[in-house]
Protein backbone atom coordinates (compact mmCIF):
# COMPACT_ATOMS: atom_id res chain seq x y z
CA UNK A 1 0.00 0.00 0.00
CA UNK A 2 1.56 3.27 -1.12
CA UNK A 3 2.38 6.11 1.24
CA UNK A 4 0.22 8.49 -0.82
CA UNK A 5 -2.78 6.18 -0.42
CA UNK A 6 -2.24 6.05 3.36
CA UNK A 7 -2.07 9.84 3.46
CA UNK A 8 -5.40 10.06 1.64
CA UNK A 9 -6.91 7.60 4.11
CA UNK A 10 -5.64 9.79 6.97
CA UNK A 11 -7.12 12.89 5.30
CA UNK A 12 -10.40 11.03 4.89
CA UNK A 13 -10.27 10.10 8.55
CA UNK A 14 -9.93 13.81 9.36
CA UNK A 15 -13.06 14.51 7.30
CA UNK A 16 -14.82 11.79 9.25
CA UNK A 17 -13.76 13.41 12.52
CA UNK A 18 -15.33 16.76 11.78
CA UNK A 19 -18.43 15.07 10.34
CA UNK A 20 -18.59 13.27 13.69
CA UNK A 21 -18.45 16.43 15.80
CA UNK A 22 -21.40 17.82 13.84
CA UNK A 23 -23.36 14.56 13.59
CA UNK A 24 -23.21 13.72 17.31
CA UNK A 25 -24.94 16.98 18.17
CA UNK A 26 -27.52 16.45 15.42
CA UNK A 27 -28.29 12.95 16.66
CA UNK A 28 -28.57 13.97 20.31
CA UNK A 29 -30.89 16.92 19.66
CA UNK A 30 -33.18 14.92 17.38
CA UNK A 31 -33.22 11.83 19.60
CA UNK A 32 -34.24 13.73 22.74
CA UNK A 33 -36.26 16.64 21.35
CA UNK A 34 -37.40 15.46 17.92
CA UNK A 35 -35.88 18.58 16.36
CA UNK A 36 -34.49 18.23 12.83
CA UNK A 37 -31.85 20.92 13.21
CA UNK A 38 -30.89 22.16 9.76
CA UNK A 39 -29.30 25.18 11.46
CA UNK A 40 -26.64 23.01 13.09
CA UNK A 41 -24.12 23.84 10.37
CA UNK A 42 -24.65 27.56 11.05
CA UNK A 43 -23.27 27.10 14.59
CA UNK A 44 -20.21 25.44 13.05
CA UNK A 45 -19.74 28.51 10.82
CA UNK A 46 -20.25 30.85 13.79
CA UNK A 47 -17.53 28.94 15.68
CA UNK A 48 -15.12 29.45 12.79
CA UNK A 49 -15.87 33.18 12.51
CA UNK A 50 -15.54 33.68 16.26
CA UNK A 51 -12.12 32.03 16.05
CA UNK A 52 -11.05 34.59 13.45
CA UNK A 53 -12.48 37.37 15.60
CA UNK A 54 -11.16 36.30 19.02
CA UNK A 55 -8.10 34.26 18.10
CA UNK A 56 -5.74 37.26 17.74
CA UNK A 57 -6.68 38.38 21.28
CA UNK A 58 -6.90 35.13 23.27
CA UNK A 59 -4.80 32.81 21.10
CA UNK A 60 -5.86 29.59 19.46
CA UNK A 61 -5.66 27.66 22.72
CA UNK A 62 -7.99 30.15 24.37
CA UNK A 63 -10.36 30.01 21.41
CA UNK A 64 -10.68 26.22 21.78
CA UNK A 65 -12.23 26.76 25.21
CA UNK A 66 -13.97 30.14 24.89
CA UNK A 67 -15.59 29.83 21.46
CA UNK A 68 -17.42 26.51 22.05
CA UNK A 69 -18.72 27.97 25.30
CA UNK A 70 -20.04 31.09 23.54
CA UNK A 71 -21.64 28.98 20.80
CA UNK A 72 -23.18 26.72 23.45
CA UNK A 73 -24.70 29.77 25.18
CA UNK A 74 -26.13 30.87 21.84
CA UNK A 75 -27.50 27.36 21.44
CA UNK A 76 -29.21 27.55 24.83
CA UNK A 77 -30.88 30.82 23.82
CA UNK A 78 -32.10 29.28 20.56
CA UNK A 79 -33.34 26.19 22.40
CA UNK A 80 -35.24 28.20 25.03
CA UNK A 81 -36.73 30.71 22.59
CA UNK A 82 -37.44 28.47 19.59
CA UNK A 83 -36.78 24.74 19.88
CA UNK A 84 -38.84 24.12 23.02
CA UNK A 85 -41.99 25.25 21.20
CA UNK A 86 -41.66 22.34 18.76
CA UNK A 87 -40.68 19.35 20.90
CA UNK A 88 -44.08 17.72 20.61
CA UNK A 89 -44.86 18.98 17.13
CA UNK A 90 -44.49 17.34 13.75
CA UNK A 91 -40.73 17.20 12.92
CA UNK A 92 -41.54 18.89 9.60
CA UNK A 93 -42.32 22.10 11.50
CA UNK A 94 -38.93 22.10 13.23
CA UNK A 95 -37.29 21.36 9.89
CA UNK A 96 -38.89 24.49 8.40
CA UNK A 97 -37.97 26.53 11.47
CA UNK A 98 -34.32 25.51 11.46
CA UNK A 99 -34.04 25.88 7.69
CA UNK A 100 -35.13 29.49 8.06
CA UNK A 101 -32.79 29.96 11.02
CA UNK A 102 -29.89 28.64 8.94
CA UNK A 103 -30.66 31.09 6.14
CA UNK A 104 -30.87 34.00 8.58
CA UNK A 105 -27.57 33.03 10.25
CA UNK A 106 -25.82 32.79 6.88
CA UNK A 107 -27.01 36.22 5.80
CA UNK A 108 -26.09 37.79 9.15
CA UNK A 109 -22.55 36.39 8.82
CA UNK A 110 -22.40 37.75 5.29
CA UNK A 111 -23.49 41.22 6.42
CA UNK A 112 -21.04 41.31 9.34
CA UNK A 113 -17.94 39.72 7.80
CA UNK A 114 -18.60 40.09 4.07
CA UNK A 115 -18.91 37.44 1.39
CA UNK A 116 -15.20 36.87 0.55
CA UNK A 117 -13.65 33.91 2.37
CA UNK A 118 -11.41 34.51 5.37
CA UNK A 119 -8.48 32.48 6.65
CA UNK A 120 -6.88 31.71 10.00
CA UNK A 121 -3.27 30.56 10.27
CA UNK A 122 -2.26 27.38 12.05
CA UNK A 123 -0.65 28.42 15.36
CA UNK A 124 3.16 28.17 15.32
CA UNK A 125 3.24 25.60 18.14
CA UNK A 126 1.15 23.18 16.06
CA UNK A 127 3.00 23.55 12.78
CA UNK A 128 5.30 20.91 11.41
CA UNK A 129 5.09 17.30 10.33
CA UNK A 130 4.86 13.88 11.96
CA UNK A 131 7.25 11.31 10.47
CA UNK A 132 6.48 7.59 10.76
CA UNK A 133 8.92 5.96 8.37
CA UNK A 134 7.90 7.07 4.89
CA UNK A 135 4.55 8.29 6.15
CA UNK A 136 4.36 12.08 6.69
CA UNK A 137 1.36 13.79 8.24
CA UNK A 138 0.56 17.28 9.47
CA UNK A 139 1.09 17.72 13.21
CA UNK A 140 -1.96 19.97 13.39
CA UNK A 141 -4.22 17.44 11.68
CA UNK A 142 -2.98 14.69 13.98
CA UNK A 143 -3.63 16.89 17.01
CA UNK A 144 -7.12 17.67 15.72
CA UNK A 145 -7.95 13.97 15.50
CA UNK A 146 -6.72 13.42 19.08
CA UNK A 147 -8.78 16.34 20.41
CA UNK A 148 -11.91 15.08 18.65
CA UNK A 149 -11.33 11.55 19.99
CA UNK A 150 -11.03 12.96 23.51
CA UNK A 151 -14.33 14.83 23.10
CA UNK A 152 -16.08 11.69 21.86
CA UNK A 153 -14.83 9.64 24.83
CA UNK A 154 -15.83 12.39 27.28
CA UNK A 155 -19.32 12.55 25.76
CA UNK A 156 -19.65 8.75 25.92
CA UNK A 157 -18.68 8.81 29.59
CA UNK A 158 -21.23 11.57 30.27
CA UNK A 159 -24.05 9.67 28.55
CA UNK A 160 -23.25 6.19 29.87
CA UNK A 161 -21.60 6.60 33.26
CA UNK A 162 -23.45 9.49 34.92
CA UNK A 163 -26.93 10.13 36.31
CA UNK A 164 -27.35 12.88 33.71
CA UNK A 165 -26.72 10.39 30.92
CA UNK A 166 -29.18 7.86 32.34
CA UNK A 167 -31.95 10.46 32.35
CA UNK A 168 -31.11 11.55 28.81
CA UNK A 169 -31.13 7.97 27.50
CA UNK A 170 -34.42 7.26 29.27
CA UNK A 171 -35.85 10.50 27.86
CA UNK A 172 -34.89 9.44 24.35
CA UNK A 173 -36.85 6.21 24.68
CA UNK A 174 -39.90 7.30 26.68
CA UNK A 175 -40.13 10.93 27.84
CA UNK A 176 -43.64 10.42 29.25
CA UNK A 177 -42.38 7.73 31.61
CA UNK A 178 -39.53 10.00 32.76
CA UNK A 179 -42.07 12.74 33.44
CA UNK A 180 -44.24 10.31 35.39
CA UNK A 181 -41.25 9.65 37.65
CA UNK A 182 -41.16 13.33 38.55
CA UNK A 183 -38.12 14.23 36.45
CA UNK A 184 -38.42 17.45 34.44
CA UNK A 185 -36.89 16.98 30.99
CA UNK A 186 -36.62 20.66 29.84
CA UNK A 187 -33.34 21.30 31.76
CA UNK A 188 -31.87 18.15 30.21
CA UNK A 189 -33.02 19.20 26.76
CA UNK A 190 -31.35 22.57 27.30
CA UNK A 191 -28.12 20.87 28.38
CA UNK A 192 -28.20 18.50 25.40
CA UNK A 193 -28.70 21.45 23.03
CA UNK A 194 -25.76 23.25 24.67
CA UNK A 195 -23.51 20.18 24.35
CA UNK A 196 -24.50 19.37 20.77
CA UNK A 197 -24.28 22.95 19.52
CA UNK A 198 -21.07 23.53 21.51
CA UNK A 199 -19.51 20.56 19.69
CA UNK A 200 -20.44 22.20 16.38
CA UNK A 201 -18.73 25.38 17.59
CA UNK A 202 -15.64 23.36 18.53
CA UNK A 203 -15.58 21.86 15.03
CA UNK A 204 -15.59 25.39 13.64
CA UNK A 205 -12.59 26.32 15.82
CA UNK A 206 -10.60 23.23 14.87
CA UNK A 207 -11.31 23.47 11.15
CA UNK A 208 -10.76 27.25 10.87
CA UNK A 209 -6.98 26.95 10.24
CA UNK A 210 -7.28 24.38 7.43
CA UNK A 211 -10.48 25.26 5.59
CA UNK A 212 -11.79 28.40 3.96
CA UNK A 213 -14.11 30.36 6.25
CA UNK A 214 -17.16 31.73 4.42
CA UNK A 215 -20.84 32.35 5.23
CA UNK A 216 -22.14 29.24 3.41
CA UNK A 217 -19.72 26.80 5.07
CA UNK A 218 -22.47 25.61 7.39
CA UNK A 219 -24.61 24.52 4.47
CA UNK A 220 -21.69 22.57 3.04
CA UNK A 221 -21.18 20.52 6.20
CA UNK A 222 -24.78 19.83 7.21
CA UNK A 223 -25.61 17.38 4.40
CA UNK A 224 -22.65 15.01 5.02
CA UNK A 225 -23.42 15.20 8.75
CA UNK A 226 -27.00 14.08 8.13
CA UNK A 227 -25.68 11.28 5.93
CA UNK A 228 -23.54 10.09 8.86
CA UNK A 229 -26.57 10.10 11.19
CA UNK A 230 -28.64 8.14 8.66
CA UNK A 231 -25.91 5.53 8.10
CA UNK A 232 -25.07 5.17 11.79
CA UNK A 233 -28.65 5.00 13.00
CA UNK A 234 -30.85 7.18 15.17
CA UNK A 235 -30.22 6.82 18.89
CA UNK A 236 -26.92 4.98 18.54
CA UNK A 237 -23.88 6.80 19.87
CA UNK A 238 -21.34 4.32 18.53
CA UNK A 239 -23.34 3.98 15.33
CA UNK A 240 -22.73 7.66 14.56
CA UNK A 241 -19.05 7.29 15.50
CA UNK A 242 -18.61 4.23 13.28
CA UNK A 243 -20.51 5.82 10.39
CA UNK A 244 -18.44 9.03 10.54
CA UNK A 245 -15.16 7.13 10.45
CA UNK A 246 -16.47 4.78 7.73
CA UNK A 247 -17.61 7.69 5.57
CA UNK A 248 -14.27 9.45 6.03
CA UNK A 249 -12.17 6.38 5.25
CA UNK A 250 -14.24 5.45 2.18
CA UNK A 251 -14.00 9.02 0.91
CA UNK A 252 -10.23 9.03 1.45
CA UNK A 253 -9.83 5.62 -0.19
CA UNK A 254 -11.82 6.77 -3.24
CA UNK A 255 -9.49 9.75 -3.65
CA UNK A 256 -6.43 7.58 -3.00
CA UNK A 257 -7.48 5.17 -5.75
CA UNK A 258 -7.51 8.05 -8.21
CA UNK A 259 -11.24 8.87 -8.39
CA UNK A 260 -11.62 12.17 -6.51
CA UNK A 261 -14.60 13.13 -8.69
CA UNK A 262 -16.58 10.27 -7.15
CA UNK A 263 -15.62 10.89 -3.51
CA UNK A 264 -18.84 12.70 -2.60
CA UNK A 265 -21.06 10.44 -4.71
CA UNK A 266 -19.76 7.37 -2.87
CA UNK A 267 -20.98 8.81 0.44
CA UNK A 268 -24.53 9.23 -0.87
CA UNK A 269 -24.42 5.77 -2.44
CA UNK A 270 -23.58 4.34 0.97
CA UNK A 271 -26.57 6.14 2.48
CA UNK A 272 -28.86 4.84 -0.28
CA UNK A 273 -27.77 1.24 0.32
CA UNK A 274 -28.30 1.59 4.07
CA UNK A 275 -31.78 3.06 3.56
CA UNK A 276 -32.68 0.23 1.19
CA UNK A 277 -31.49 -2.67 3.33
CA UNK A 278 -31.49 -1.30 6.91
CA UNK A 279 -33.67 1.83 7.20
CA UNK A 280 -32.83 2.34 10.91
CA UNK A 281 -29.12 2.58 10.09
CA UNK A 282 -26.27 0.20 10.83
CA UNK A 283 -26.68 0.40 14.62
CA UNK A 284 -30.04 2.17 14.92
CA UNK A 285 -32.14 1.52 18.01
CA UNK A 286 -35.92 1.31 18.32
CA UNK A 287 -37.25 4.53 19.80
CA UNK A 288 -40.79 4.01 21.04
CA UNK A 289 -42.13 7.52 20.48
CA UNK A 290 -40.95 7.56 16.85
CA UNK A 291 -42.53 4.18 16.02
Amino acid sequence: MSTLFLQQIANGLLDGVYYLLIALGLSLIFSLGGIVNLAHGAFYAIGAYLTVLLGPHIGFGGAMFVVPGLVAILGVLVERLLFQRFYRSDPILSLLLTFGLAMVAEQVLRMIFGAPPLSYSIPSWLRGQIFLGDFIYSRYRGTLILIAASCVLALWFLLNRTAFGRVVRAGVQNPDMVGALGIALPPYMMAVAAIGIGLAGLAGVLLAPIYSIHPAMGQEIITPAFVVVVIGGLGSFWGVVAAALLVGVVKGATIGLGYPQFATAVIYLMMLLVLLFRPRGLFGERIQRFE
